[in-house]
């Protein structure tokens, strides 16, 4: 009985049970140094980006409603949205094909080289400025330090990641969780989607 108890205290406590298998942690959403632009710098860990072209998120947006941030570190030109994995990331500004949708440094929103809609006068984004983003698989919407802009956009199909781009000396940051502002009710940060066996 005595051996059987240390057996088994041994298999809990880690010293037997070779087939015992470590739980796999959950990988960071983060910018994908596999799907950049040949002139973009990913430092910070995969959360911020400078030099000149577009680089994807490593997690598409799967769940039924998803919220992202970036945080504008210096201005210049910029643009941050969502596209697709067959979106030319040398090839900026984005939203000049059907592969992006995306909010550029000037406060228009381009999806297929047609603007979709545009930000408020006097709510362009100035360095400083956190840059929300919720994604609903029909509609973007922008939210400029936690507020609403009421301009939504839409119209790209098919599985979308969170896409930034930079140029002209612009260095954006990305939060994928610990927002700055509270995601508006419903939305919430990306999920990597789960494969149950």
């Amino acid at each position: 009985m005595a051996a059987m108890f240390t057996c088994c205290l041994g298999y809990c406590c880690g010293d037997g049970g070779s087939d015992h298998k470590p739980l796999k942690e959950m990988p960071t959403v983060q910018l994908d140094t596999h799907h950049m632009g040949a002139d973009v710098v990913v430092v910070k860990r995969g959360r911020r980006i400078c030099g000149s072209g577009a680089c994807l998120a490593n997690a598409p947006l799967h769940q039924n409603k998803s919220y992202f941030e970036f945080k504008v570190q210096s201005t210049g030109v910029w643009g941050v949205g969502v596209a697709t994995q067959k979106v030319n990331l040398n090839q900026i500004p984005l939203g000049q094909d059907s592969h992006s949708l995306v909010l550029r440094h000037d406060g228009s929103v381009y999806h297929n080289n047609e603007e979709k809609n545009c930000l408020p006068a006097n709510s362009v984004p100035q360095e400083g400025d956190i840059v929300g983003l919720t994604y609903d698989h029909v509609e973007l919407n922008l939210y400029l330090n936690g507020k609403n802009m009421q301009c939504p956009a839409s119209g790209i199909r098919g599985t979308v990641f969170p896409v930034v781009y930079v140029d002209d000396s612009a260095i954006l940051d990305c939060q994928f969780s610990d927002f700055y502002h509270t995601p508006p009710q419903g939305f919430e940060k990306i999920l990597f989607e789960q494969q149950i066996f």
